[in-house]
Parts: C-alpha cells; sequence; structure tokens
C-alpha cells in the first residue's frame, strides 16, 4: 500500500504575471532505435535469450531515433562504437568515469550553447539582457563549469547571478522554473536565463542488468533553455507560469535512484513506478489545481514528462484524460529519446504547434520518487 500526501506543497500565488518568454531545444546526431540495439547486445549480451530480452526492450520502449554525442553525422555510430567497445573480458564495464567526463566537458557547454541561443532569440533578447542564469544538468561535472561557459559563449553580463541545480533527474526543469519563477515574482526586471543540458549517452551500462537496459534503451542527449520573466508592458508570452508543486512519494527512495560509479553514473528503474504514479498522483494533482478553481478536466493540454510509455499511459489512466493528451510527450520520446531534465521544454515547444488556449498542465517525475507539476496558461 502506497501512502498519499493529503494536501500539496504548493509555491504561494502572487499577482504579477510570470511568462516564459522564450524557448530553445537542440539536439545532437540522430541513431535509429535499432542500430542502438544492435550496438548494445554486443556490450550486454552473453547468449541468445539475453538478446531476445534485450530486443524486446529496445522496441517497446517507444523511441524510434534519439541523440548523442557520440554520433557525430545522423545514422553513424562509428564514434560510439569507438568508445563502447566490446567487452574484453565479463567484468569489464567499459570506459571510465573520467573518460565519459571527458567527453562530457567537450561537448555539453555546445549543446546549451545552441539551445540558449535560440531561447535568447525567441524572446527577443540578446546575451546582455539576461540577469539570472540557472543551469540544470544530472548527467556531468566539471568547473568551472556550464554556467561560466554559457556566460562567455552567450556574452552574458559578468555580474549575472548563478545557481546550479545538480542531479535532480528528469524533473530538473520543473525546479529550475519554480526557482526562476520565484527570482521573477521578487524582481519585475529580472529575466531568468534556465538551461538544461543531459549526455544521457554517456553512462551507457555494460552487462546484463534488467533495470540498466531499460535505461539504456529510453535515455538520449538534448538540451533545452528557456527565459523566464514578467512581460514587458503590452508584451505577451509563449506561457504564462502560475504555480508550482512538488510530491515526494512516500516509500518510495528505491524506486528510482542516480548514483555515481567507476564506469559511468549508475540508474535503477523500479517496475513499480507506474503503478506509484497511478496511487500518488490524481489526489495531489486535485488537491493542487482547485485552489486555482480547476479540475483536471478542464485542463486543456498536458506537458507529461516521457519518461517511458508506461509511465504516459499510467499518468493519464490515472487522471482520467483522453490518450491523444498524451501526442506530444510521445512524439518526443519518439523522435528524441528521453533527454532527462529538458525534456519537458521539448513537450512545451511541441504543444505549442497546437496553440492550446486553455490551462495546460505539465508533470515529471525524478529520482525519489520525486512528482513536480507547472501550472501554465496562455501568454496572451
Amino acid at each position: 500500500m502506497i501512502r498519499t500526501l493529503a494536501a500539496p506543497r504548493r509555491s504561494g500565488s502572487h499577482t504579477a504575471r510570470i511568462g516564459l518568454l522564450g524557448l530553445g531545444t537542440a539536439a545532437p546526431g540522430m541513431a535509429l532505435q535499432t542500430d542502438a540495439a544492435a550496438h548494445c547486445e554486443t556490450l550486454c549480451c552473453d547468449d541468445e535469450p539475453q538478446r531476445q530480452f534485450l530486443r524486446r526492450v529496445f522496441a517497446n520502449s517507444g523511441v524510434r531515433r534519439r541523440g548523442s554525442v557520440l554520433v557525430e553525422h545522423d545514422d553513424d555510430l562509428d564514434r560510439s562504437r569507438a568508445f563502447y567497445r566490446p567487452r574484453a573480458t565479463p567484468a569489464d564495464l567499459g570506459p571510465t568515469t573520467a573518460q565519459r567526463m571527458a567527453i562530457y566537458a567537450a561537448e555539453a557547454p555546445r549543446l546549451a550553447e545552441a539551445a540558449g541561443r535560440r531561447a535568447l532569440e525567441s524572446a527577443g533578447l540578446d546575451g546582455p539582457g539576461i540577469t539570472h542564469l540557472i543551469t540544470v544538468t544530472c548527467t556531468g561535472f566539471f568547473a568551472p563549469g556550464l554556467d561560466y561557459e554559457l556566460i562567455r559563449r552567450l556574452g552574458l553580463p559578468a555580474d549575472v547571478q548563478r545557481l546550479q541545480l545538480g542531479f535532480m533527474g528528469c524533473h530538473g526543469a520543473f525546479n529550475a522554473l519554480a526557482a526562476a519563477r520565484q527570482i521573477a515574482q521578487a524582481d519585475a526586471l529580472a529575466r531568468v536565463l534556465v538551461c538544461c543540458v543531459e549526455l544521457c549517452s554517456l553512462h551507457l551500462a555494460y552487462g546484463f542488468d534488467p533495470q540498466k537496459l531499460v535505461a539504456n534503451a529510453l535515455f538520449a542527449d538534448g538540451a533545452a533553455a528557456a527565459v523566464v520573466g514578467q512581460p514587458a508592458h503590452g508584451g505577451g508570452a509563449l506561457w504564462q507560469v502560475q504555480d508550482c508543486a512538488s510530491l515526494l512519494v512516500p516509500d518510495s527512495a528505491d524506486a528510482m535512484t542516480w548514483r555515481i560509479g567507476d564506469h559511468g553514473f549508475a540508474m535503477t528503474l523500479s517496475p513499480r513506478i507506474p503503478e506509484m504514479v497511478r496511487q500518488s498522483v490524481p489526489q495531489w494533482l486535485c488537491g493542487w489545481l482547485r485552489p486555482h478553481g480547476l479540475t483536471p478536466a478542464d485542463v486543456s493540454a498536458w506537458a507529461i514528462h516521457p519518461g517511458g510509455p508506461k509511465v504516459l499511459t499510467a499518468v493519464a489512466d490515472a487522471v482520467g484524460f483522453p490518450q491523444e493528451h498524451l501526442a506530444a510527450s510521445r512524439q518526443v520520446l519518439a523522435e528524441y529519446g528521453n533527454m532527462s531534465s529538458g525534456t519537458v521544454l521539448f513537450v512545451l515547444e511541441k504543444l505549442m504547434q497546437s496553440r492550446p488556449t486553455g490551462p495546460c498542465v505539465a508533470l515529471g517525475f525524478g529520482p525519489g520518487l520525486m512528482a513536480e507539476g507547472v501550472l501554465l496558461g496562455s501568454g496572451e
């Protein structure tokens, strides 16, 4: 039995309008999922039953293509195969964490810069117009880090205020948007650049472990950025950021983990997660929306972080909205894979194509198990 909290913790309500003033996304070279599966077989499987299991996991992942900084040109896995060589012995776990982090330090800033530059362009700003920078990542570390590189590459002010959100997993963008919203509430002139970048492909796990095989099949590289602030007088926004909420699901510490190992960061994903979502989300979500005069039926668009096909289905079943509301999330999963923290911004970018006019709820789930939500309104 999973206990749920009676009411959500909310970030509070304010009168100032806070908007997503710009969005930008970036992805590296793309690989077909079938090719990625074939490569993984050489690293993870010892016999035909294991190979058949791996193929089913990859085929059922909902992913058709996904990005990796180890793919220099679309569908060319030569660099990935050179980095992830077949096991020399059964105990071979692949490149060391130091080797993986060297690639992270070289590649993450480039991808983050591309997303940040597009977000600035979308917002009609240049680098000197940014007052605060929030960087989000859980797949790598180096110092001086992403904040330093983005200041230099995007021409941000030397006195820009910085915040680094690390190791928060798939809901990291939600935490960053909550922080950016509070900064913008406190300062009408603030322009906050949120930049998420994840190089999940640097943590491909060797050996046959069903939970790690699921992670190998789902996760990908990508970057996404947003500019948050109070719209200028008479101006609009892509979305209004109306509220944020969080939920720690009790007794869930082992549901999703992300730990630093000697051969990359190691993830575990419990098969219990979809059921935990079904049991915990509805009560929390309804309690969060109620003060806004809303029920789930009033929400016109849903931006659900695509943690995997079963998680998406569990959210729709639990909340009671039609499966077609998951179209944008499923498209992002199919076209890009699960890019961890920034993926929800890809989903919001995709939703903008249909120009939803009513409330939008974004939901994501990360290690803990933690649920995070953002309530968005029309930018007009």
